[in-house]
């Protein structure tokens, strides 16, 4: 292609809502223009970047025995009325209805409508396992759209579903989709990393998310550098630890801390580490508020909070209701003596003595309070936030905590559809039994972004040969001149007759925008005719990545770029 021909729409100021570097770069770069907050057009060089990455999911789908297929965006609310998840889903889902006033939903996912398709032409033990995948655009109204295309109301997903017979099957479906998967992302060119994740809305057992390093990522994990484990902070686990069990329960009694609500204030003004504190936060849920105990110096996680008490909507309480139920002001609320709600406790909780915990009277606390003998939850299980420091629940060494994008996310359903949709099959025996499913999303939009996040410099983007969207670009320094002119064209034309992706940059420019535009956008190589190329014979060739330079003759720079474009692919 010749960039006069191209819509390639560069800009030299910084976009005003753009927040991380993915958006800012690519509004910069010409690849994506905002239509509606969560909204993006994708502009030809983006479209080229997005079919890369389907070709290369495709691939590793299809040598798994996928088969694709396409399902409709627009889905009946009868369908997500039984399956439960109508009013599960929450303000996330968009609704509309049609003329007749029926209901529906733009697909955000797709287990319901995939697993009615199976149901109605799955019959028999001898149609299953099946890999079932779409590559569509998918919807979610997204309470606040951020990060360009990490966080939107519109993108475009790989969603691939797995039927099998029974749970070894899944385990197998899992085991090659889990493969597949890191199959895809090392393809990509991107450093990214397995770990057990929440589930989420999805449901089903066994997760894993698939995070791509990045300081922007919303996600946080927590990783072993001695073993293999690594885990969103959501799902993670770490053993409790023991504080104080080897003292002697002393007597309970109120002590009075004016004005101390905080952790560090109350730690300060009574000489205790934040170790001895019970921190007792307050939540509402629709089956009432609760009390979640943590340690003074954890932090609840509500993920694990919520999966605890079963309910669907785990809120931290206002300050009014703090006040109804525990009858004092924020800062104050302790587990004795709390009546009418019920108290659920991290498992450190219990091996604690003599702590120290919100009096439920403004500017009092009650020292040497003993679980069991003082106040006894309803509820006790792993309910912290596990951080960097902990210990790993594999091997006890310190975990490390970075930051990182989920680009892909693997499920166990197992009969979580299928039993509630009536989805079976006859076994050998002819016994109807319901198909064990799993499922499978990539974000391709997102892996694009995740993709910028990893790969930039101040200059601009450093995409990856497999999914750049041009490989070399071609810039004659003058376009007034007409040797340079003929020697740029002929050098595009050997490359493109090669079947190598090509740009001239024929544009009336100067040089300086014309390179400026090339880091910008990113192309791995840049081949540079000028004054001297003309006289020498000697075309420059820049990699992008890294800067290294190199002279070729104009007659060997066809073998030159395909060698280096074929080992980028093949590594």
């Amino acid at each position: 292609m010749r960039a006069s021909q191209l819509l390639i729409p560069t800009l030299r100021e910084v976009p005003a809502d753009a927040e991380v570097v993915s958006h800012r770069l690519l509004v910069r770069a010409g690849f994506i223009r905002k239509a509606a907050a969560g909204v993006y057009n994708l502009l030809p060089l983006a479209l080229r970047v997005v079919k890369k990455i389907e070709a290369i999911v495709r691939e590793e789908m299809d040598r798994q025995g996928g088969q694709e297929l396409v399902m409709p965006i627009i889905q009946p609310a009868e369908l997500w009325q039984e399956s439960g998840r109508w009013d599960v889903y929450g303000p996330e889902l968009f609704r509309l209805q049609d003329r007749h006033g029926r209901d529906f939903c733009l697909g955000p996912t797709h287990e319901e409508i995939i697993t009615d398709l199976v149901r109605n032409e799955v019959k028999s033990y001898r149609q299953l396992p099946l890999l079932l995948y779409q590559i569509q655009n998918k919807y979610r109204d997204e309470r606040r759209p951020r990060f360009g295309l990490l966080r939107g109301r519109e993108f475009i997903m790989k969603d691939l579903y797995s039927f099998d017979r029974d749970q070894a099957g899944l385990d197998i479906s899992y085991q090659k989709m889990f493969f597949a998967y890191s199959r895809v992302f090392e393809r990509c060119g991107l450093r990214f990393r397995p770990v057990e994740a929440d589930s989420g809305a999805i449901g089903g057992k066994d997760t894993h998310e698939f995070i791509v390093f990045a300081e922007a990522g919303e996600s946080t994990i927590v990783f072993c550098n001695h073993c293999d484990f690594a885990a969103n902070v959501e799902r993670a686990f770490s053993p409790p630890e023991r504080f104080g069990v080897d003292e002697e329960p002393a007597p309970l009694r109120e002590v009075a801390t004016p004005g101390r609500r905080t952790v560090a204030e109350v730690t300060a003004f009574l000489g205790v580490d934040a170790k001895r504190l019970i921190k007792t936060l307050l939540f509402e849920t629709e089956q009432g508020v609760v009390a979640a105990l943590v340690r003074g110096d954890r932090d609840v996680n509500e993920i694990k909070l919520q999966k605890e008490l079963g309910v669907l909507r785990c809120e931290l309480a206002d300050s009014a209701t703090v006040e109804k139920v525990s009858g004092a002001g924020p800062g104050f609320a302790g587990p004795v003596g709390l009546a009418g709600v019920k108290i659920a406790a991290d498992l450190e909780i219990m091996q604690m003595t003599n702590a120290v915990t919100g009096a439920n009277k403004d500017d009092a606390h009650l020292v040497n309070v003993n679980p069991g003998r003082d106040f006894q939850p309803d509820l006790v299980a792993d309910l912290r936030l596990v951080k960097a420091g902990d210990a790993c629940p594999g091997c006890a060494h310190p975990l490390s905590a970075t930051q990182g994008i989920e680009v892909g996310q693997i499920f166990k359903l197992g009969d979580k559809y299928s039993k509630v949709l009536g989805a079976t099959y006859l076994d050998e025996s002819g016994q109807a039994r319901p198909v064990i499913m799993g499922c499978y999303g990539i974000g391709i939009t997102r892996t694009m972004a995740a993709a910028v996040e990893q790969n930039h410099d101040e200059n601009g983007i450093i995409w990856p040969f497999s999914i750049a969207p041009f490989h070399v670009v071609v810039v004659p320094v003058s376009d007034r001149d007409e040797k340079q002119m003929e020697m740029a064209q002929k050098t595009y034309a050997s490359l493109l007759a090669a079947g190598i992706e090509v740009v001239l940059d024929d544009r009336p420019e100067r040089p300086g925008v014309k390179f400026k535009d090339a880091d910008l956008i990113g192309y791995p190589l840049r081949i540079t005719v000028g004054k001297q190329a003309v006289r020498s014979g000697e075309l420059e060739v820049k990699k992008r990545a890294g800067g290294e330079t190199t002279f070729v003759p104009a007659e060997k720079i066809v073998s030159y770029v395909r060698e280096i474009i074929e080992g980028a692919l093949a590594g």
